[in-house]
């Protein structure tokens, strides 16, 4: 008989490893965690604002605002200990359970086999933030030097137009300095676009854009109908969940009453009555919807562990004959490989 080996993370508290009778462990409860990605949009106005109509024909905001709005939502899913859940595992003789591997909060996660590590997504990484121009280097010493603000404006219109003037004509033809080649052509195109951007920017101001990533998290149980998951204000953000001024945002969970079949005895073998006291998750499959008023953002199928039902390990996949290695979902408990093998 192989020695008997307790492998745990971390030495639990609950498990009493002394005696070596059996193993307290509990079973996962499926927690879903949602990362909702928040765009917040900063809009300074140009410094020629409230000339942008009378030059460029164009109206333009001359106050700061800042809104926000919801560019995406992600769901995974990861598991607590269910404390309803607590069970024992039987290590003596009469049973070839050699390690039990449980995580630091007592799930069990594998028998005589390795543990299957939960698959985190990476976290959201934010583009790097455009460099910041002073449209005052891309002005002529003529509009630097003008006289008042108007006649600033007035001068840096008049610029823009010479540009949109430059560029038709380049694309025409017509310019009286043509370039030699393509190459030099799109590069001189793309120096008249940059300048009467920037330039543009001083009527019609710039709007930066920056995205943040929150995680929040939902234990669902049974069908829920519509539950507010979180709330967003165009100006204030995410906010709490009782501030009336952010829009709800739903969370409608399904149950699909779905289960997966799970082998629980060993090939050309009938269950044992003398059981080994293992008892796991069988899951149920669920629908989440996320919802905007009656309109749906997202859809996500995921397996619970507290959907379902519970079923036990018969003894004889661990007699002193047969010996299996089995491994559960990280998140939900499924078994999702149980291999057996003769005992030398």
């Amino acid at each position: 008989m192989k020695k008997l080996i307790i492998s745990l993370i971390l030495m639990l508290p609950f498990a009493a490893l002394s005696a070596q009778e059996e193993l307290t462990y509990f079973l996962p409860k499926t927690e879903l965690r949602f990362r909702i990605l928040v765009e917040k949009s900063e809009y300074t106005p140009g410094e020629f604002a409230k000339y942008s109509e009378r030059f460029l024909r164009k109206a333009a905001d001359d106050k700061p605002s800042t809104t926000y709005r919801l560019v995406g939502i992600n769901m995974f899913t990861t598991a607590i200990p269910d404390s309803s859940k607590q069970f024992t595992v039987p290590l003596d003789k009469k049973h070839t359970i050699f390690t039990v591997d449980c995580a630091s909060n007592g799930i069990l996660m594998a028998i005589n086999a390795k543990r299957k590590e939960a698959t985190i997504p990476e976290d959201f990484v934010p583009a790097k933030p455009a460099p910041t121009i002073n449209p005052h280097d891309y002005m002529s010493e003529e509009i630097l030097s003008a006289g008042s603000l108007s006649k600033m404006a007035e001068l840096t219109a008049r610029e823009i137009y010479d540009i949109r003037s430059a560029r038709n004509d380049l694309n025409r033809g017509e310019a009286d300095y043509m370039p030699s080649d393509a190459g030099q052509m799109q590069i001189m195109l793309s120096n008249l676009d940059k300048q009467e951007t920037i330039l543009t920017q001083t009527f019609q101001g710039v709007t930066r854009r920056d995205t943040t990533q929150y995680e929040l998290t939902f234990i669902p149980e049974g069908d829920t109908g519509k539950e507010v998951l979180f709330r967003l204000s165009k100006y204030l953000g995410l906010v709490d969940n009782d501030d009336m001024g952010g829009v709800p945002y739903y969370i409608k969970v399904e149950d699909l009453k779905i289960i997966p079949e799970l082998k629980t005895v060993a090939d050309g073998e009938k269950r044992s009555k003398d059981d080994a006291g293992i008892t796991v998750n069988q899951p149920g499959k669920i629908r989440v919807c996320i919802l905007e008023s009656d309109r749906t953002l997202a859809q996500f199928e995921a397996y619970a562990a507290q959907y379902g039902s519970l079923t036990s390990l018969s003894s004889n996949l661990f007699s002193k004959k047969v010996t299996s290695h089995v491994q559960l979902n990280p998140v939900n408990g499924l078994v999702e490989s149980l291999e057996t093998e003769p005992v030398d």
